[in-house]
């Protein structure tokens, strides 16, 4: 736990100087409910009703267990930029600590917290920018999206990383100067998908693919699973003249991915073709690999969190609350995800609430 207060005790307490829960520990009791599957602030008091003999053993709680009123008001009123803050610092020194290297592959995409709307708006749920480090699996950053503008918001989350040994990969949305900038400044290399949206761009890369010159090439047969079967094929060429033609910051390298799926007992599909702007010199193969990683983001975090954290359908809509909550939840998961029980997420979350030792050794793990 000394980590955890370290990051997170020079979080600024946005109540009256006459609170009378200190911030620290309701962060810890809203942490600990949310290991155990809470996903409101009502679920987070009456985990501390239900488990104040066990919270006491390591914090003093005072004046007893927080009410819902009092979780729900500190959610609502931390500023989420500062929380994010200690977030980031916590994940850094929980990182080093265990030995976890958060390079590699690290995806951005945005996800919209679909019950985090207010009456009539149910069109315009909130949006945020997450960043995931592939390899790790860990949650790095979010970001609200303001005005539900995804390339702004992940602009403004690149500039709070260190990418140093990183390659950032995000979807067609995102393949702009802007973006390829901003991961060059923060020491990143970038593998970025591009449509034809993209104008003189696009037709410059998939002009030069239908011109001879020198290239890499390399094929995947997945293993068939499903009953389906996707056989995949990678080319890259060198092309440093994109960044002075077209101002494309840092682009060296062009890539293109052939996917072709097919079902057992049907014909295979007609080839899916994409292409991809690189500012780091590749093989076909390592290409391959970079660009299915990418959706590790999709899988492992967005889904994880509307399955098991039930992120979607969480209707915390005031003020901060739903920016803070999604921060809590990530954290939870990081931290339930790298605990060494080989046990599904599933698992490793209902035996957290039944099991008090297996509690302790989640929040320990934390140190």
């Amino acid at each position: 736990m000394r980590k955890f207060k370290k990051a997170f005790g020079r979080l600024p307490d946005p109540r009256a100087d006459n609170a009378r829960h200190d911030l620290l520990e309701v962060l810890v009791v809203a942490l600990a409910a949310m290991l155990c599957g809470a996903e409101s602030c009502a679920d987070m008091a009456d985990f501390g009703q239900s488990k104040e003999g066990l919270l006491r053993l390591f914090l003093r709680l005072d004046h007893g267990i927080p009410s819902h009123d009092t979780f729900s008001r500190v959610f609502r009123l931390l500023e989420p930029r500062a929380f994010e803050r200690a977030f980031r610092r916590f994940m850094a020194a929980f990182a080093k600590a265990n030995g976890f290297k958060l390079t590699g592959v690290v995806a951005v995409d945005g996800k919209a917290l679909r019950g985090a709307y207010k009456r009539g708006g149910k069109a315009t749920p909130l949006h945020l920018v997450n960043v995931f480090a592939v390899d790790a699996r860990m949650a790095l950053a979010q970001q609200k999206a303001s005005g539900r503008n995804e390339t702004a918001g992940a602009l403004e989350v690149l500039e709070l990383l260190s990418l140093e040994g990183c390659i950032v990969t995000a979807d067609a949305l995102h393949c702009t100067r802007a973006f390829a900038a901003a991961v060059r400044k923060r020491g990143g290399d970038y593998v970025l998908a591009i449509k034809a949206n993209r104008g003189r761009l696009f037709t410059a890369v998939t002009q030069q693919f239908a011109r001879s010159g020198k290239r890499s090439t390399a094929e995947q047969i997945e293993p068939s699973t499903h009953d389906r079967r996707e056989a995949r094929r990678a080319t890259v060429m060198r092309n440093t003249r994109l960044a002075d033609l077209y101002g494309f910051p840092g682009a060296v390298a062009v890539g293109r991915v052939t996917s072709r799926k097919r079902l057992r007992g049907q014909r295979a599909d007609a080839p899916f073709v994409r292409y991809y702007v690189l500012s780091k010199y590749m093989s076909p193969k390592r290409l391959l690999h970079v660009t299915r990683s990418h959706w590790g983001i999709e899988n492992q975090l967005h889904w994880v969190l509307d399955v098991h954290f039930a992120e979607d359908a969480n209707r915390s809509r005031c003020d901060h609350a739903p920016e803070n909550l999604a921060t809590m939840r990530r954290l939870a998961l990081n931290i339930l995800r790298t605990h060494p029980d080989r046990a599904s997420l599933r698992r490793k979350i209902k035996r957290a609430g039944w099991d008090n030792a297996f509690l302790m050794a989640a929040l320990s793990h934390m140190r």
